[in-house]
């Protein structure tokens, strides 16, 4: 049974998916304290997280982890370095090692659940992959895409851990959109011909003039950061059992509908040529960390997202187009 009453302790609370679920841990009656860990500076009274208590730190330093939670009931785990913009080794200590760095000191603090935000870049971008995985389809490490190697890597480590009483939630969103999405951006600027989408800012802008644009007929999911923060939010509070859960919102979309909604004219091309594009790009010798992203284009991964419906009590608020258009800041 959910519990109230409960301090939850979050790493990186001022990235995507924190900017989806700290509104709702600020809402919800049943969290009564929020501590925030991240590397920079930040405020949360400028938001209103009047219920965070904020540590500038590092989840690469373990004694330091385990002291800021003790007393967590909840540690929810969302320090990830997405964007590639840092050496391999740079990233690994960020991503890997901080990650179990994590969930030892949680373990070590005597909390409850662990909450990972994972991928459904885990699974990995394979030729069969069916269309509709499941929870059970297995997580299988893409080796020239540094994000989807680490997240399937952290998900085998975490599940050969001895992590003691600690309940352990995994989630694998597809890609998250929104206003401060930044993961959702890095793909759009991989998919072949939609390198243009992607700019700065809090929203991608709309062409002013509708330009013709090749794009491949590429299918993806996409969720908004706000379903994502809803998601975290049940498993925090215990709604449903341990285990994974994908999430997605509902509906398909693909890079013409994406190069449509952001005002150019769409010239659709078959779904193989950038199938074919993408896994050539992909196997370019040196391809820097930020460029790697090229690799998640090179064959669909679309989930089944039943067990988080019906397991965790998960609906989502936007479709995937409803999503996309948040992203420009017109369904926001």
């Amino acid at each position: 049974m959910p519990v109230a009453g409960l301090t939850v302790a979050v790493t990186g609370p001022t990235g995507t998916l924190g900017f989806g679920l700290m509104p709702q841990l600020q809402a919800d009656e049943r969290i009564e304290r929020v501590v925030g860990i991240a590397r920079g500076p930040f405020d949360p009274a400028e938001h209103g997280w009047t219920k965070m208590t904020y540590r500038q730190e590092d989840v690469g330093e373990a004694d330091a982890l385990a002291a800021t939670f003790a007393g967590a009931d909840v540690v929810v785990h969302l320090a990830f370095a997405v964007t590639g913009a840092a050496s391999h080794d740079t990233l690994r200590a960020i991503n890997v090692e901080g990650t179990l760095n994590t969930v030892r000191a949680a373990a070590a603090a005597g909390a409850s659940r662990f909450v990972y935000a994972s991928s459904v870049a885990a699974y990995g971008f394979f030729p069969d992959n069916p269309v509709g995985m499941d929870e059970s389809w297995p997580v299988r490490p893409v080796h020239r895409l540094f994000y989807a190697r680490e997240k399937a890597e952290i998900e085998q480590r975490l599940q050969e851990a001895d992590l003691g009483g600690l309940q352990l939630y995994v989630l694998r969103p597809s890609v998250v959109v929104g206003p401060h999405a930044v993961g959702g951006k890095a793909l759009l600027r991989a998919i072949p011909g939609m390198s243009r989408l992607a700019g700065g800012g809090r929203g991608i802008p709309r062409m002013p003039v509708p330009l013709p644009l090749p794009v491949p007929a590429l299918p993806f999911q996409v969720v908004h950061e706000d379903d994502v923060g809803a998601a975290l939010l049940l498993c925090t509070v215990g709604a449903g059992p341990p285990g994974a859960y994908n999430i997605a919102g509902d509906g398909i979309v693909t890079a013409a509908d994406v190069a449509r909604l952001f005002g150019f004219r769409p010239i659709a091309l078959p779904a193989a040529i950038g199938h074919l594009a993408a896994r050539i790009g992909a196997r370019a010798p040196l391809l820097p960390p930020a460029l790697e992203w090229v690799q998640a284009a090179a064959y669909p991964a679309i989930m089944d997202t039943s067990r988080a419906k019906e397991r965790l009590g998960w609906t989502p608020a936007y479709s995937a187009a409803e999503a996309l258009r948040a992203t420009t800041g017109e369904g926001s």
